[in-house]
């Protein structure tokens, strides 16, 4: 990793171009795991495998005789079970043979689009404001308090996050519902990015009274509490993981930089934060994705990351925190392994093809 003064001669645009690649890399790497998560905390929800445009009425679910069809946030009230049915996923490795076999290998990256949209300009605003703060932080706090630069990657990831986070969320909350449901119709072209927003704000609510109430596009913040309260606390952890690693790692290396060893040292280091992070946030993680898909207008917008939490500990105790958390898990470590390693080989790559006309201009190199 370059040294953060050598990282103040790297502009917003170029820090931004690093991480957009990065991010690009990543997410199609990763989807079919981020596919998998979400298939299997939407089915502990209880959400059926039909379109997403369709509503989940109280009437017989097609595919269960003689069972009630109910939204997740009726289940605990009305007592009713769970959608359920023989295609059930079971884990991870049946999340994808059933999702090849039944909707065909292109629906791994189902919501590749929406990724795509989502990480380029997401991680476009994270790492660069990251190692901004991170840097200014870390000059400022080595002056005036010593003892505070060890939580600085703490606080810097932490605010990075947030602001990455609030500014594109409506992606995040479109990809989280393509992702979530089951296409009803072999062959039918399942709603873009643009067409699920769309059917976000201008969902039939079924009173006039509730469209008086709510502004339609408060909707495309659905959950922005629960993504925060999970990415906030995600960056936090990881943040504060990476860093020592990555520094012990490098140091154990001297002075002897190159590609490769950079590359290493943050693939490294990144996996194991990544890894982590990913395990440690699950829970809010289930929290984000049951809030996400949540149907009912109304409760969208009233209910909280702690009821939410409670209403998943009641239908599913401690399993039921951590669905998914072995394909998040997965995810999470080579997703910021690749995109950390990424960003830092890039940003080394542009520092010395800047700083070598300098020194041939010099004379320090023949």
């Amino acid at each position: 990793m370059t040294s953060p003064s050598s990282d103040f001669d790297l502009g917003f645009s170029e820090r931004a171009f690093s991480a957009a690649g990065a991010a690009f890399l990543s997410a199609i790497i990763v989807n079919p795991l981020d596919v998998a998560k979400t298939r299997l905390q939407a089915q502990a929800a209880g959400v059926p495998y039909q379109n997403l445009y369709s509503t989940c009425r109280f009437e017989a679910n097609p595919m269960v005789s003689d069972t009630r069809c109910f939204p997740s946030c009726y289940r605990p009230l009305l007592g009713e079970p769970a959608c359920a049915s023989n295609s059930s996923y079971k884990g991870t490795l049946d999340v994808f043979h059933k999702v090849i076999r039944q909707e065909g290998f292109a629906r791994l990256w189902r919501g590749t689009n929406a990724s795509l949209a989502l990480a380029v300009p997401t991680v476009g605003i994270y790492m660069p404001c990251y190692d901004i703060f991170r840097n200014y932080m870390e000059e400022y706090s080595s002056r005036n308090a010593p003892s505070m630069t060890p939580y600085v990657p703490l606080v810097a990831g932490s605010v990075s996050r947030s602001l990455a986070c609030i500014t594109c969320y409506p992606v995040e909350l479109a990809r989280t519902r393509m992702q979530a449901f089951k296409d009803a119709q072999q062959g039918t072209k399942l709603p873009g990015v643009w067409k699920t927003l769309a059917g976000v704000v201008n969902a039939d609510t079924g009173t006039k009274k509730l469209r008086s109430s709510f502004s339609s596009f408060r909707f495309l913040w659905t959950g922005l509490g629960a993504q925060l309260s999970r990415d906030v606390p995600f960056s936090a952890v990881c943040w504060a993981t990476l860093e020592p690693v990555r520094r012990r790692l490098l140091g154990m290396l001297g002075n002897e930089t190159s590609p490769i060893v950079v590359l290493g040292a943050n693939f490294t280091a990144g996996f194991v934060a990544g890894c982590l992070a990913g395990a440690s946030t699950c829970p809010l993680d289930v929290a984000k994705t049951r809030r996400q898909i949540e149907k009912d207008r109304v409760r969208a917008l009233t209910m909280t990351t702690r009821q939410t939490l409670v209403e998943i500990w009641r239908d599913g105790g401690m399993k039921g925190l951590f669905t998914g958390v072995g394909p998040r898990v997965g995810r999470a470590g080579p997703s910021v392994g690749i995109v950390v390693s990424f960003y830092e080989v890039v940003k080394y790559t542009l520092q010395n093809s800047r700083h070598r006309p300098r020194e041939k201009k010099d004379g320090v190199v023949p």
